[in-house]
C-alpha cells in the first residue's frame, strides 16, 4: 500500500513538472517577421509599412530578410522555438499592430 501511494505521489509530481515545462515552452518571449525585403512587400504596402516603420518600435521584435519569402510573423519562446506563426499577406497595417499587442508586445520607451 505504501509503495502504491509513493508511486502515485511520484507520478503526480512528474506530471506537474512536465506540465510546467510545457507551459514554459509555449510562453512567447519575442517576435520575428521573416520576409523578402522588397519584391513581395512592394505588393503589400501596408505590411511593408508595418515591418519597416512600426515593428522596430516594439520591444523584443526583429525583422529577418529572406529572399523570396512571403511575410510571416513568428512568435518564439526563450529557446527560440516557434510557438505561433501567422501569414501577414492579408493583414492591414493596423491588424499587424493589433496582433503584436494582443500577444503582450509593447512599444519601446522613448529615450529621454
Amino acid at each position: 500500500m505504501k509503495i502504491c501511494a509513493s508511486l502515485l505521489v511520484s507520478c503526480v509530481a512528474f506530471l506537474a513538472l512536465a506540465s510546467a515545462e510545457a507551459a514554459n515552452d509555449s510562453k512567447i518571449a519575442r517576435a520575428r517577421v521573416e520576409s523578402c525585403p522588397s519584391c513581395k512587400l512592394n505588393r503589400l504596402p501596408e505590411v511593408k509599412a508595418f515591418i519597416y516603420e512600426d515593428l522596430p518600435k516594439y520591444d523584443n521584435t526583429e525583422f529577418k530578410k529572406i529572399q523570396g519569402a512571403p511575410p510571416v510573423l513568428l512568435f518564439l519562446n526563450d529557446a527560440d522555438e516557434i510557438v505561433e506563426q501567422h501569414s501577414l499577406e492579408k493583414f492591414s497595417r493596423q491588424e499587424c499592430n493589433n496582433l503584436l499587442k494582443s500577444k503582450g508586445f509593447n512599444i519601446k520607451n522613448k529615450e529621454l
